[in-house]
């Protein structure tokens, strides 16, 4: 008799992960708009400052990607993910209590460590429990935690600092992810062998197909040994200039469109969220045709490429022309977010287990640093030329050479697989 795998999986497992997703990019995107807001002012944070303070998050965030990694992969991401949770929201909500700026510095930094381990965790989490057939999908599910966040959290931010100021924004969004830990840890297991809710056959099943995958792939001892693959290195290139261009972009859209003329905080909510619903059909286009081709490179470099278009058409139309540099500001947000699920099944499918988690954090933590670049420099030539035209080529010139890299760093177009257990419907 044929074996078919639990379509249970989808419906257990993924609402929780994208809830949990969306709730760390809330916690760690509404910055942008306390920066819009009156909270430089009450603070007395200079444009300088705050532009190190929207970046230092990615710094924190840099250095516990690959323990944490290590640690999801050996022992529990379940486990980690809580306490993250549990951490972060405190940190966030703390962002509104605080009066000093040194003391919302150790806050920023804090954050971005405490939410460094979650994205790697996540994929390993993904990876134990969906196939090569499945993965790109998966991961996208995950990720649209980002732009579908970033969407309503855009619109809600402005209303709360309307009508609650700032601080109670950041209380009002902090405090969920402590609550939800509690959830989370209830609903989720670490493999399938710990799910009562499966049965016997089907994590049989599942753990066939998942083994059968590991085959082909050849064998790398250690981290060590995977860190030095020119894969690995090129896409961990790859990756930090793509996040330059990401979150120089989700950091600084809210103060380029507050600076457009007659705009409230309530209006530039609304602009905000405009580029994420293009994000969110891309991402779920990109990842259906990624995984009906196991093409994965022909979904990254594309988008990448027309981002980089996008920004640079903004830089030639300048300043004059506001809403036809904004339409084309949707496209790149879109054009940006569209490859993430293709790109993060690329490295389960290159890398053993033992040591795939570790890669994927190094590459994401270099993406940590890309991030760190964007969201400073891009507050900084904000800030310097008292206009965005710099900022947009900048951001053109990352995304342009992220597209090369792809090119050059994903050899193969297609990738093997085994034949696939059917899914149960």
């Amino acid at each position: 008799m044929k074996r078919t795998l639990a379509a249970s999986r989808w419906y257990r497992l993924i609402p929780v992960a994208f809830i949990t997703y969306s709730l760390a990019y809330l916690d760690r995107a509404n910055f942008g708009f306390g920066a819009a807001s009156s909270m430089a002012t009450d603070l007395n944070i200079t444009p300088a400052t705050s532009s190190l303070l929207g970046s230092l998050f990615f710094l924190g965030y840099f250095f516990f990607q690959v323990p944490g990694a290590h640690y999801a992969a050996h022992n529990s991401a379940k486990k980690l993910i809580f306490w993250s949770l549990i951490l972060w929201g405190g940190l966030a909500t703390a962002t509104g209590l605080v009066s000093n700026v040194n003391l919302l510095i150790v806050i920023r930094f804090m954050l971005g460590v405490v939410e460094s381990a979650v994205m790697p965790a996540m994929l390993i989490l993904l990876s134990n429990w969906f196939t090569k057939t499945e993965r790109s999908r998966a991961n996208t599910f995950l990720i649209l935690g980002n732009p579908a966040t970033i969407l309503w959290m855009s619109i809600l931010s402005g209303y709360l600092i309307n009508a609650v100021g700032w601080r109670w924004m950041f209380i009002l969004e902090g405090l969920p992810a402590v609550v939800w830990a509690f959830f989370w840890w209830r609903l989720v297991d670490d493999k399938p062998t710990k799910a009562s809710w499966l049965t016997e056959p089907e994590k049989r099943a599942l753990a066939e197909q998942l083994q059968a995958e590991q085959q082909g792939i050849k064998p790398v001892k250690n981290y060590a040994e995977a860190f030095k693959s020119r894969t690995v290195i090129l896409l961990s290139f790859q990756y930090a200039f793509w996040s330059i261009g990401v979150y120089g972009f989700v950091m600084w859209l809210p103060s380029i469109i507050k600076a457009a003329p007659n705009m409230d905080i309530v209006k530039t909510g609304w602009l905000s969220s405009v580029p994420y619903v293009l994000a969110i059909i891309g991402m779920f286009s990109a990842s259906y045709f990624s995984d009906k081709t196991l093409n994965r490179k022909a979904f990254v470099w594309p988008f990448l490429l027309i981002g980089a278009l996008a920004f640079y058409g903004s830089y030639a139309i300048g300043s004059d022309n506001f809403w036809l540099s904004f339409v084309l500001l949707i496209l790149a947000g879109g054009a940006m977010y569209a490859p993430y699920g293709p790109f993060f099944a690329i490295i389960p499918e290159l890398l053993p287990r033992n040591v795939a988690g570790g890669a994927m954090a190094l590459i994401n933590s270099m993406g940590a640093l890309g991030s760190f670049a964007g969201a400073y420099i891009v507050g900084y030539l904000n800030s310097s030329t008292k206009s965005f035209g710099a900022s947009y080529l900048f951001m053109a010139g990352s995304l342009l050479l992220s597209a090369l890299i792809t090119l050059y760093a994903v050899r193969g177009t297609r990738t093997k697989t085994p034949e696939p257990i059917k899914q149960a419907v």
